[in-house]
């Protein structure tokens, strides 16, 4: 593994709106969502994942998507990223007015079936229509690979495994950002490093990691997938976040612990830690639960004079 080099610019997507609550069975209001939202953009976010576009009968929390985007602040400079998982949530995301669309892509066929009741050749499929559709509207394509590196059905999911689908969905279309996501907080720097390296030299779109915090190894799998060159990471205030598919899966790594440790390094994410560490407490205090992050208990270094 390399030394990180190159910019010192990071690109941060907090996630917090829509991965950070999906999976709490408390409700949070439309209202508390689109405060959220402001205040992300306020602490310095720019690109945030403010929704999805799904089921609401197996996703309760995100039923509200389209009030949500139907409230966000247009002239605020940030871009609105909404999720999809079928080319039916593709068509909703542009109706609600989506800057960007991410669509989820399972690598192996036994969480395809669990978080979308579909098998990976035909998530493939639906790729392609999904990927005309954002076209259509001039909307950015993300493909996020879920269960990238360990899947909660199949156990370890090979390098070559996900890389092989990872081929398909560039050849089925235009993608203008490839995330790998570490659904289930498996995966180790080792390799993450290894298969971002093995990624980059399949293709030059933007890359990008989804990274949970599970097994306390997702501040170190980012400093690998800098060494590999990935410059995009998916955070969450609070460490907030889950898949009610993936038995197991603990929140994002926090927004607030990755900015911290990548502002220590003299990256520049444009987002208050402090600011964050605070939001996180406010937004966790709204499904009853306890912020995850480090700053959250130990409080930022050096303290502010």
């Amino acid at each position: 593994m390399t030394d990180v080099q190159g910019s010192r610019a990071v690109s941060i997507v907090d996630v917090s709106p829509r991965d950070g609550l999906q999976n709490e069975k408390v409700p949070v209001s439309t209202g508390d969502k689109l405060r959220l939202i402001n205040e992300l953009i306020s602490l310095g976010a720019r690109r945030i994942e403010a929704v999805s576009f799904v089921n609401p009968k197996k996703v309760p929390q995100m039923a509200d998507a389209d009030a949500v985007m139907a409230g966000v602040p247009r002239d605020s400079g940030a871009s609105f990223i909404g999720l999809v998982l079928n080319t039916r949530g593709a068509v909703r995301a542009v109706d609600a007015g989506v800057d960007e669309m991410n669509y989820v892509l399972p690598v192996t066929d036994a969480f395809a079936a669990a978080n979308q009741n579909t098998t990976v050749a035909a998530a493939l499929d639906s790729l392609a229509e999904v990927s005309s559709i954002a076209s259509a509207a001039s909307i950015p394509l993300t493909v996020t690979a879920a269960v990238a590196f360990g899947c909660p059905y199949q156990g370890d999911v090979p390098q070559e495994q996900t890389l092989s689908v990872v081929r398909s969905a560039l050849s089925r279309g235009k993608l203008a950002e490839l995330a790998l996501a570490d659904t289930i907080g498996c995966a180790v720097p080792w390799q993450v490093g290894a298969l971002f390296t093995a990624l980059r030299a399949e293709t030059d779109a933007q890359l990008r990691a989804h990274l949970h915090e599970t097994r306390h190894t997702a501040l170190a799998n980012t400093y690998a997938a800098m060494a590999a060159g990935v410059g995009v990471f998916d955070s969450a205030v609070g460490g907030l976040g889950g898949c009610p598919f993936a038995p197991g899966a603990a929140g994002n790594v926090s927004t607030e612990d990755l900015v911290w440790m990548l502002g220590r390094a003299g990256f520049d994410t444009a987002i208050d830690p402090v600011r964050a560490t605070e939001l996180g407490r406010w937004i966790c205090a709204k499904v009853q639960t306890a912020p995850r992050s480090g700053l959250a208990g130990a409080g930022v270094f050096p303290n502010a004079a």
